[in-house]
This record gives C-alpha cells, structure tokens and sequence, in this order.
C-alpha cells in the first residue's frame, strides 16, 4: 500500500478494508514521510523550548516577585505534571476517535497556554496557565509518535520517529539562544522573561493549519473499520459492525491491563520513561543551577550561554547519531548502552571530589552525559511506545507511558533543587545514577527488540495465548 493509499469510500462499501501493509512497510523514505515528521516533529520542538526555558525564566522572575523555594519548584515541574495528564487524555481520545480528528488540538492548548504565561500577573497565576501549557505538551507525545510510526516503512521506523522527537534539539538550542540575545540588550528583564514564555506558542502555531489536514493513518481506518473520503471525513464502514468493537474510554486500559504480555511491554516502558526522565528532566531544568556549583561569581547571560554551548557540542549530537542508529542497533541495544553511560558520567559528577571547581572536566563529563540521554533512553523511550502495542490501543498505551514519564520528570524537577541545595551535586547527581541504573535493569528484563519488525509482527508477538482469550 503506497503512503498516500487511505481507503476510499466506494471501495470500502464494496469488501472490507486490507489488512496487508506489505507495500507500506517496504517503501522507501518518501518526501511526504518527511512532510509528517516536520510537522509532528514542530510540536517537540516547542516541548523543548518550554520546558527548558523555564530554568532561565526563573532565575529572572525570582527577584521581581521575590518567589520562594516551594513556588519556584511549582512553576519548574507543573507543566511535567500537566503533560502527564494530557498525554493520557489525548493518548486515549485518538484511540477511540481516530488520531486526524484530535491532532492540532492539542497545539491550540499549547499555544494558548503559552501566551497567557507571558501575560501572568503574578507566580501563581504563572503556575496556573503553565498547568494548561503542559495539558497541551503532554498531549502531542502519544499523537504524533503514533501517527509517523503508522506511515513509517518497518527499515526505517526507528529513525523517523526518533527525528520527530529529535526536534527537541532545536528547541534545546534556540531557547537558550534567544535568551542570551535578549539578556545582551537592556530591556528589562520582566519584559525579557515574558517575551521567552511566549515565543513558545509560535511554532505550535506554524503547524496547526497542516496537522488538521493530515490524512489519516491507513492502519487505524483498517483496524477502526473507518474510511475517509476526499475531504478528509471520517465515517464507520459499511461492512464494520460497531457492536462488537467497543469504543468506551476505558476500554483500552482495562486490555492494556488485562492481557499479560502486553502488561509487561506497558510496565516495562512506563517504568524506563519515567525513570529517565527523573534523571534528566532534573539536571536540564536545574542546569543553571547545576552550572552555579562552578562558582556564584558568573552572571545569568555566561550561565546560559554555558548552556547553549552544552547543548549545541554533546546534546544535539546525541539526538543526531540515536536517528542514524536506531534501524541500525536496535532500540533495546541503545537504550541500555545509553542508561549504563548516564549512570557513570552521573557517577562521576557525584562522587569525584571538588569536581566542580575543575571547570573544563567538570563541563566534559556534564555534558557527555546529556550526549548519552540524548542519544539512549531520552529518544528510544518516545520510540517503543509507538510500536509495542495493537492499533487500537497504540496510543494510549504511548500516552501512559509519556504521563509516566512526565511523573518521572516532575518528580526530578521537584526534588532536584533540593537535593543540590542539601548535598550539592553528591545528591542530585547520586540520585540520577540510581535512576539510570534502574532503567537499565528495567530495559534488559521488560521491554522487546523491534527493529526491522512490520507493527503487525510486533503485535503479533504480545497476542495472548489461547488460554488467556478464554480466561478473558
């Protein structure tokens, strides 16, 4: 079936929609792949950038409202929070109604979130529509990773997927870019920190436009029993009996809970995700604070152009040589040797004394380790999800383990600061290696290989066995 072959209507009342993707899983990379993973991938880019923006902003907003500990802690990790909700809402809803007519939605949110941000009249208000911020974030994981694995031929998935999520690279690199051009000017920094927050809703909406008219997958039409016709609406086949395929909200938890192996795939990449993003959701949200163990004398511009410099040599990098190998090693190859390099640079920079005070190996071991999560588990936990389960329940089992995930991360940005503040880089980095080598032992013993394997063998695979279909 060629990329652009959605079943037509009149073909889908004659007999019923193909199950053989034969033709799509050994297509070539073609230019409309790449016209799905720009705009899937916009949505990460703008994950990147407001999310990690926000480790500048406060350091801004700090002296102008005079927040506390527990406020600044809230503003850093209520978008985490946020995004898990709304991976998991979005992550179902495109199970239950198709995955065209939610994308694009979850932009709006973003965007909107956004701009109320940069006009918040104060902390608590800055918490608040960060809150809706991550609605819309979490939202775009499940989608947009499910989507581009679903038209992706089977040699060339892994990679796809992984340069949808490898925008964030941008994101990485222009936030702190932009921040240091604006710091370099004399514009107040209470107009600079609301500029920064509401830049984030301009790439969001870039593509609002082409995700509302991107067709729908042909996989989830077969398996829904739907057809779209040349306008892009969606209606029930003839041939498709809707009595016996229940679409309720809760259905797809209770079969991603019920059936064994696919309960295994679901802890094991739930687990991975949340463990990884623990460890690097801390230390890349707390940079500037992790960057202030090297001495309390550089200002907030140096601090942040550190940064750029950090994410632009061993960050972005790591995304790049993940896409190039991900068909190549294999996820499961990447995601181990990437958790087993986190936890010994997180190793190093807890336990080698005064390190700190060594700027030049201090900022090589710091930044290898982004090089590594980058390149390991920060990439292929985005990836497994939109492949190790059934159509039907392909996204919300992607949006648990993004909300999952999101947990991690919230939980990283919350305690992180503390940590540092309490046993400086001993305990946050001590922590972060144990998180790394968990996720490690969790990869080996939960979570299958799938390179080079169509989405259907994959499935096929975690099917129950016969006696588990009785029992059910």
């Amino acid at each position: 079936m060629p990329l652009s072959a959605v079943p037509n209507t009149r073909a889908a009342k004659a007999a019923p929609v193909s199950h053989d993707f034969t033709e799509m899983d050994n297509a070539s990379i073609s230019p409309q792949h790449w016209k799905i993973m720009f705009i899937s991938g916009m949505g990460f880019f703008t994950d990147a950038y407001d999310l990690f923006i926000i480790g500048i902003v406060m350091s801004l907003v700090k002296p102008i409202w005079h927040t506390g500990k527990i406020e600044e802690a809230l503003v850093d990790s209520t978008a985490l929070l946020a995004s898990a909700f709304g991976a998991l809402l979005f992550g179902r809803v495109a199970d239950m109604v198709g995955r065209k007519r939610i994308y694009g939605v979850e932009v709006l949110v973003l965007a909107f979130g956004a701009i109320a941000c940069a006009f918040s009249p104060g902390i608590w208000w800055l918490i608040g529509f960060r809150f809706i911020l991550g609605v819309g974030i979490g939202g775009d994981y499940p989608v947009s990773a499910t989507i581009m694995s679903e038209y992706a031929g089977k040699a060339s998935r892994g990679m796809l997927v992984s340069l949808v999520f490898a925008m964030q690279a941008a994101g990485l690199i222009l936030g702190p870019l932009l921040a240091s051009a604006l710091l370099a000017t004399n514009m107040s920094h209470d107009l600079i920190w609301r500029i920064l927050v509401g830049f984030g809703a301009v790439p969001a909406l870039a593509v609002y436009w082409s995700r509302r008219h991107l067709k729908e997958s042909p996989r989830y039409l077969a398996a829904a029993g739907m057809e779209e016709d040349e306008q892009g609406k969606l209606a029930t086949a003839s041939h498709w009996d809707k009595s016996k395929h229940s679409i309720s909200f809760w259905d797809g938890f209770h079969r991603l809970a019920t059936e064994s192996k696919l309960l295994t795939r679901l802890i094991g990449a739930s687990a991975a995700w949340f463990l990884m993003d623990a460890a690097y959701y801390g230390n890349t949200v707390s940079s500037p604070l992790v960057l202030s163990a090297m001495g309390s004398d550089h200002t907030l511009l140096q601090k942040t152009l550190t940064q750029l410099g950090i994410f632009t040599v061993f960050a972005a990098p790591g995304y790049a040589v993940s896409a190039l190998l991900m068909d190549r090693l294999g996820r499961k190859a990447i995601q181990m040797l990437g958790f087993g390099m986190m936890t010994i640079t997180f190793g190093l920079l807890a336990l080698i004394p005064n390190l700190e005070k060594m700027a030049v190996p201090f900022l090589i071991i710091y930044g290898f380790s982004f090089f590594f999560t980058e390149f390991g588990p920060n990439a292929t936990t985005f990836v497994y999800p939109s492949e190790i389960f059934p159509v039907r329940v392909r996204t919300t089992g992607h949006g648990i383990a993004a909300a999952m995930g999101k947990l991690g991360g919230f939980f990283g940005v919350f305690v992180f600061p503390f940590l540092l503040h309490w046993k400086g880089l001993l305990g946050a980095e001590s922590a972060a290696a144990i998180a790394s080598i968990l996720g490690l032992v969790v990869t080996a013993t939960m979570l299958p290989e799938t390179k080079g394997k169509s989405l259907e063998a994959i499935e096929a695979e975690a099917a129950p066995e016969p006696a588990e279909e009785l029992a059910a």
